[in-house]
């Protein structure tokens, strides 16, 4: 606990929490606009941090997440349109209940649940992740080979439409790891003799490109949004009693477990978990016809789940280096810029760090909590904000961020590069998710096999022979050829029915 708090000593020095609290309003800002994100931001202020020291970098970067998904729940809401997918259970009943007269009703359960859902959490996150490491540091290569291997596997299993985009994905992002100088023999690949990639793709590009730059211009594509009017004087009053929260208590502590459980595997994330705890709350309920009309017990469910899924998903980032959502991949960048390698050494050699992690994201939490009620009121407006004033800021910053990487105009033809990439394959519908998770671990991936058959003089068996080797490989390998599976029995039931 002393390290605990000497750490939160760090956080609440007078410009680390200036900067957490201003990253964390953007992010909240950002993830308010639908078609914006936390991500997005984060992505935008990565390259800042280079000349930053790591302990601030980390509270711009942590307090930018905590806001962005904290947010994300104003325009489900008020409009009826998801800021992210972390808020679409919330549509469901939110703006039903916005509908009903109800809106500030509606905005402060969101606020409480993301609150109860980030500090509860995290707080799991802060006791269970060095007991995670303790364990993990008695893996070798092969298990780490095979979990790296399960961690791709699990997020091409859940991509969106045809696992074989998910799987182009994947291996487009291993490729892409590869490129530059091989960290055994030292020798080149895929460099074609220019100097500049020879130690490898920068992270930053390939970030900003598909990420940052793909967003704004198929959004721009697709038109700006026109929003409802909304009238602030609806949004007076805190709107929640003790007798709407002990009503509900069954829903917050399902959803809270929930989202731990699903932030924690791998690719997972908040999208997903929000969704599950909407229907597990609609399972649990006496009057279960009554949701998605306006019922409170679907706010709060919703709200609860994407916002614990936070500490969830930093449990495996931190103690075992495989980021729990695609937030955390670019946490994961964050570290890896800074020269830290995320893994089951990261908290014993860091310990004042790790804390501090996640110290910043309980005080961005607690922030975000006060701040979203005195500003409630406000909320309306975030979301008249001119999208042709953003898009030329964000574009702006993609390109200062591209050149700042490695001040060499070949980063911004290569950000734009991927901004291309990331447009087409937006456009063929090949998720992003497995392609960023892929480069990110692929060097990992690629380290732990070549020493896992040099410690086993050759023998590739030995990945299959060592138990906890082959459960993460088994998992893996099941988790791909389950969407194939269900479709030939499928295929075979429609058949026979014929």
């Amino acid at each position: 606990m002393a390290a605990f708090f000497s750490s939160l000593m760090i956080v609440l020095q007078p410009m680390n929490l200036f900067m957490l609290t201003l990253c964390a309003v953007i992010g909240c800002i950002l993830g308010a606009i639908p078609g914006l994100s936390g991500g997005l931001g984060i992505s935008l202020i990565l390259p800042m941090t280079f000349a930053l020291n790591t302990e601030l970098s980390f509270c711009m970067l942590l307090g930018m997440y905590v806001g962005g998904i904290s947010g994300s729940f104003i325009a489900a809401v008020l409009v009826g349109i998801p800021g992210s997918a972390a808020s679409i259970a919330t549509c469901y009943d939110g703006y039903p209940m916005t509908q009903k007269g109800k809106a500030a009703k509606a905005l402060t359960i969101g606020i409480t649940g993301s609150f109860i859902g980030t500090f509860i959490s995290v707080i799991v996150a802060t006791l269970s992740s060095s007991l995670l490491a303790d364990v993990a540091l008695m893996l070798g290569p092969w298990e780490y080979f095979s979990l790296c291997f399960m961690a791709i596997s699990l997020v091409v299993g859940l991509s969106r439409g045809s696992i074989f985009k998910g799987l182009l994905g994947a291996f487009l992002g291993v490729w892409l790891s590869t490129i530059g100088a091989d960290s055994v023999t030292n020798s080149m690949r895929f460099t074609f003799g220019n100097y500049n990639l020879y130690a490898g793709i920068p992270v930053v590009c390939l970030l900003l490109g598909t990420f940052a730059l793909q967003q704004v211009a198929c959004s721009y594509a697709q038109g700006q949004q026109e929003m409802p009017e909304i009238n602030a004087g609806e949004l007076k009053g805190f709107g929640l009693t003790l007798k709407d929260f002990t009503e509900n208590i069954k829903a917050i502590a399902s959803s809270l477990f929930i989202g731990l459980w699903i932030g924690f595997l791998p690719g997972m994330g908040s999208g997903v978990s929000n969704m599950i705890a909407y229907g597990q709350a609609k399972k649990m309920s006496k009057n279960p016809d009554e949701f998605g009309t306006g019922v409170d017990a679907g706010v709060w469910a919703s709200e609860v789940a994407n916002n614990a899924g936070v500490g969830g998903a930093l449990i495996p980032m931190m103690s075992l280096g495989i980021p729990g959502d695609g937030t955390c991949v670019l946490l994961l960048s964050a570290m890896t810029i800074h020269g830290l390698q995320a893994g089951p050494l990261f908290i014993s050699q860091n310990p004042s760090l790790s804390y501090m992690i996640f110290a910043a994201v309980l005080v961005s939490a607690v922030l975000i909590f006060f701040i979203e009620l005195l500003t409630k009121r406000w909320f309306p407006y975030l979301l008249k904000a001119p999208y042709h004033y953003l898009y030329s800021a964000i574009l702006m910053i993609c390109f200062v961020g591209a050149f700042s990487s490695t001040t060499s105009q070949f980063s911004i033809y290569l950000m734009l590069i991927f901004g291309v990439v990331g447009i087409i394959l937006d456009i063929a519908e090949i998720p992003m998710s497995p392609l960023m998770l892929a480069y990110i671990l692929g060097s990992n991936l690629e380290t732990y096999f070549r020493r896992g058959c040099s410690y086993a003089a050759g023998d590739m068996t030995t990945f299959f022979t060592r138990p906890v080797s082959c459960i993460f490989l088994v998992i893996g390998i099941y988790s791909l050829f389950k969407p194939l599976v269900v479709f030939l029995i499928k295929k075979s039931k429609a058949v026979k029915g014929a």
